[in-house]
């Protein structure tokens, strides 16, 4: 029986790890790339505080926080046809991981937006700049710098939760393994190499957070020298 469980591991292997680099990785990648564009949208609409749109943003976010996401896909992969909307099944899946990740990380990023000092916005009008031109080069450098860490988590669930693709015949990892395991008979092998599987991904995915948190942390010590340095010159100055 042992020596069974071995041979089905090693050769189950390759066949379920192939798939999560083909299509769950892709699948994790693009939805959370859109998403994330979708968010950034989101948050400067509720943050500049556009009348109409940011009722709309808001209609958004409500609707897709209270909604299951597994809910979703079905809606949009099983419903749309009955109007005429047909989807294959990779899409629909980016489609409904960019809507419903873009939602929750568009509070993130909303609450990372206003906790920069408006003092440095007025600042920005004071010097000339416009609305956007404020977003782009002061505002959201930081607040995309103290959203990262809560992005970074959002990620590491989006990747666990394109498995639910399976339920709508995307090919991935989870789905492959329900293949397999209908062949052999040993869910409870199988369905432990896939969630060792996602564990190895998830933890490289944390690594490269960790990684990308200090080197911000180093990124901000440095400017924040620097700024230091400038003040302690101009007084010397005066």
């Amino acid at each position: 029986m042992n020596e069974r469980w071995v041979k089905i591991f090693i050769d189950s292997f390759w066949k379920i790890l192939l798939p999560g680099l083909k299509l769950t990785i892709p699948l994790t990648a693009l939805s959370f790339l859109f998403a994330l564009i979708i968010a950034v949208a989101v948050a400067l609409v509720q943050f500049a505080d556009v009348k109409g749109l940011k009722q709309l943003a808001r209609f958004y976010v409500w609707v897709i926080r209270g909604t299951p996401v597994l809910v979703q896909l079905f809606v949009v992969f099983y419903g749309l046809p009955s109007l005429g909307i047909l989807l294959e099944p990779f899409p629909a899946a980016v489609i409904v991981f960019s809507l419903n990740e873009g939602a929750y990380a568009s509070e993130t990023v909303r609450a990372a937006l206003e906790s920069v000092p408006r003092g440095q916005i007025e600042a920005g009008y004071c010097v000339g700049m416009s609305w956007l031109q404020i977003m782009w080069r002061i505002v959201l450098p930081q607040a995309m710098r103290t959203a990262f860490p809560p992005l970074s988590n959002s990620l590491i669930g989006l990747l666990k939760e394109t498995s639910l693709a399976a339920n709508i015949t995307v090919a991935e990892m989870f789905m492959s393994t329900q293949r397999i395991v209908a062949r052999t008979y040993e869910p409870l092998l199988l369905y432990l190499e896939v969630g060792l599987i996602y564990l190895i991904f998830c933890t490289i995915l944390t690594r490269l957070q960790s990684m990308g948190e200090k080197r911000l942390k180093t990124y901000g010590g440095k400017r924040s020298n620097a700024g230091g340095k400038r003040l302690e010159t101009d007084g010397g100055a005066r």
